[in-house]
């Protein structure tokens, strides 16, 4: 009597699984604070997915001044340009707290995206927010003032918007850090940083930490009318004096010649604050 022998059904791919654990093509690799990862000019052997930690990406230019990118955490890619033919890195990586990265070889990722359908939806959902993030990060440039840049970019490096949570805290950047990703003089974050700490936005821990409050997100909110933020705290005051005007930016205009045009309508502005 001949034996009936059925096929193996095939396990359910998990993509978080995949992006967990090591396997052909796939390797985990630490990281200590303020080491490099890669070199702008380095060939592309792969990208890297976070699973701990924090990294800067920052791109030097041929006279040599440097620019950040953007701060990438838990969750994230970077290094995927391979993927798209190119042969060396664009920028380079530097692990700003000690991280866990997860190095994918270039066929083992592009053999997955093409068998795996789970896995290639959830790479390209990456892929479109963060477009979408350039998009916003564009808008937020041309539109907003200093301040409001500022509170932005230190809404996103915090991560903003997990539920249930009042205060995130990141990696302290130099001011001139902050200065080149907000596109303002390391004079006006220097006020602006002091102004948020004062209304209770913000504050610096022992060593390298700051706490980013969630009440922050009412300087992106507010209207550039040239008035005073106050936060929900009652203890917290705004401060006088001379302080209350921050130093001019030279080569751009003023932040009472930016409140002065049309603001972005309703809907816009709902739409900044959701994907914040």
């Amino acid at each position: 009597m001949k034996q009936i022998t059925h096929p193996k059904k095939k396990l359910d791919f998990n993509p978080h699984a995949f992006l967990s654990t090591i396997g052909k093509g796939r390797d985990m690799a630490s990281f200590q604070k303020k080491n490099t990862i890669f070199a702008q000019g380095d060939s592309t052997d792969g990208l890297f997915f976070i699973q701990k930690g924090k990294v800067q990406l920052s791109v030097v230019s041929e006279g040599g001044r440097e620019a950040t990118l953007g701060i990438l955490g838990e969750g994230d890619f970077f290094g995927e340009g391979g993927l798209a033919g190119q042969l060396l890195r664009m920028s380079s990586a530097t692990a700003m707290t000690d991280c866990v990265l997860l190095h994918i070889e270039k066929k083992a990722m592009m053999r997955a995206l093409s068998l795996e359908q789970k896995l290639s939806a959830m790479f390209l959902k990456y892929l479109l927010k963060r477009n979408i993030r350039y998009q916003d990060d564009l808008v937020d440039q041309l539109f907003n003032s200093s301040e409001k840049r500022l509170a932005r970019v230190l809404l996103l490096m915090a991560q903003f918007g997990k539920e249930g949570v009042s205060q995130m805290s990141v990696p302290r950047l130099s001011q001139a850090t902050l200065a080149e990703m907000v596109g303002t003089t390391r004079s006006r974050v220097s006020f602006f940083m002091n102004r948020f700490r004062k209304l209770g936005f913000i504050n610096y821990d022992v060593g390298d930490i700051l706490h980013v409050h969630s009440s922050l997100l009412n300087v992106v909110l507010h209207d550039d009318d040239g008035t005073t933020v106050t936060p929900d705290t009652k203890n917290s005051a705004a401060p006088a004096g001379k302080d209350l005007e921050p130093p001019a930016e030279p080569g751009s205009p003023p932040d009472k010649e930016r409140a002065r045009r049309p603001p972005l309508p309703s809907l816009e502005r709902r739409r900044l604050k959701a994907r914040l």
